[in-house]
């Protein structure tokens, strides 16, 4: 399984950004696809998740109502739009994938992208 995430960069307070994880060599209708993110000197942190087949999602307290997950099945493609953002916001973010039979939202994930790095200014 390879999964590609982009769509980082750098955004003034306030405003909204897309990251996008492309995901290949695997049947992602029997995963659960994650985003994490990690800011400097922190430990990672979930985000959001998203099951594959199905369409049911899940997300940590402080992103709901900012943040939405979706994917498009036709191009294999997890989203994470993120409207709102504050500088507490500004982490590398990473797309991670499991096996939807193991339980939880949060953890358990075995691949991971190389992350794609969000920078919030004030």
């Amino acid at each position: 399984v390879q999964l590609q995430a982009s769509g980082g960069g750098l955004v003034q307070a306030g405003g909204s950004l897309r990251l996008s994880c492309a995901a290949s060599g695997g049947t992602f209708s029997l995963y659960v696809m994650g985003w994490f993110r990690q800011a400097p000197g922190k430990e990672r942190e979930f985000v959001a998740a998203i099951r594959w087949s199905g369409g049911s999602t899940y997300y940590a307290d402080s992103m709901k109502g900012r943040f939405t997950i979706s994917r498009d099945n036709a191009k294999n493609t997890v989203y994470l739009q993120m409207n709102g953002l504050r500088p507490e916001d500004t982490a590398v973010y990473y797309c991670a994938a499991k096996y939807a039979f193991v339980m939880g939202w949060t953890d358990g994930y075995d691949y991971w992208g190389q992350g794609t790095l969000v920078t919030v200014s004030s």
